[in-house]
């Protein structure tokens, strides 16, 4: 491994003066490099730059599951332990996961469903279960919201919408983009907490009129809509949460949400797969 550093780092530091330091002699550093390189350094070598690549590929946020999950899709055959191996020698990591924080203020709530979910986060098709939710953002020029729609058969964000002012506008707006893109059927469960946005009269009466069946978390209860909540969670670790301006965030917020979330990134709960993936191969 001695050696291996002085290689990497001649163009920096005197040869000499590092053998020196690590206490090795230059006869034998230059012998180390006349020898043969091994079948298996060739390997690390060549799997070293694959695995950095798909690090790359996942943001810089793949953790060695998602990376060996990568890896593996595009056909490249090595073990999990390999490559955790080969990620800690060159220093590559995931970002881990925060805990949740509760933000939701039903004080002013209108009107208040059933929690007919029940923390049952699994479907069996499209457009069966959506879950909903708002997450604040930061800019100079104050808070900036933020509401998505989620389909839980794929983890497909179906709808989303930003605003300065958390309201029934704003939920509205990303629960029209959705129906826009889904024309979903009847009878399709929409879940949200019980947020003043989500129990105004005016997005339950729209809900009713679009023939889903409404449900709401319990009171104070962030596991009963754990999906959205570690939605957020990612994509605040992923992204960030501070922005330069309203224009700036909708265009990253655009980016992470629709080409990388959506598009490519790997999700673990629906079989290392991307959502459109996922859904692209349940057509199929």
């Amino acid at each position: 491994m001695r050696f291996t550093f002085i290689d990497a780092e001649r163009a920096t530091w005197p040869v000499r003066v590092m053998c020196r330091v690590l206490l090795v002699s230059a006869a034998g550093f230059d012998a180390w490099r006349k020898r043969p390189e091994s079948a298996r350094a060739r390997e690390n070598r060549r799997l070293a730059v694959l695995v950095r690549a798909a690090h790359e590929k996942g943001r810089q946020v793949y953790g060695s599951p998602r990376v060996h999950a990568a890896l593996a899709a595009d056909g490249v055959r090595v073990s999990r332990k390999r490559v955790i191996r080969l990620m800690q020698d060159q220093g590559l990591r995931g970002r881990g996961r925060r805990r949740f924080v509760w933000t939701t203020d039903s004080s002013n709530a209108e009107n208040i469903a059933q929690n007919v979910l029940n923390q049952d986060f699994t479907a069996t098709a499209r457009n069966e279960k959506w879950v909903g939710d708002v997450t604040y953002l930061r800019t100079p020029d104050g808070w900036l919201y933020l509401a998505v729609i989620l389909d839980l058969y794929s983890r497909f964000v179906v709808g989303w919408a930003i605003s300065p002012v958390n309201d029934r506008h704003l939920a509205t707006a990303a629960l029209e983009a959705a129906v826009v893109r889904r024309t979903p059927p009847d009878g399709l469960l929409h879940h949200t907490d019980r947020g003043s946005p989500y129990a105004s009269s005016d997005y339950t009466d729209a809900l009713r009129k679009l023939g889903f069946r409404l449900s709401m978390s319990r009171s104070g209860n962030c596991y009963d809509n754990a999906v959205m909540e570690s939605f957020f969670d990612t994509l605040k670790l992923e992204l960030g949460e501070r922005f330069d301006s309203a224009p700036d965030a909708k265009r990253k917020l655009f980016d992470f949400i629709e080409a990388f979330y959506n598009g490519t990134r790997i999700h673990t709960s629906i079989g290392f797969v991307s959502p459109r993936a996922f859904e692209q191969a349940s057509v199929a």
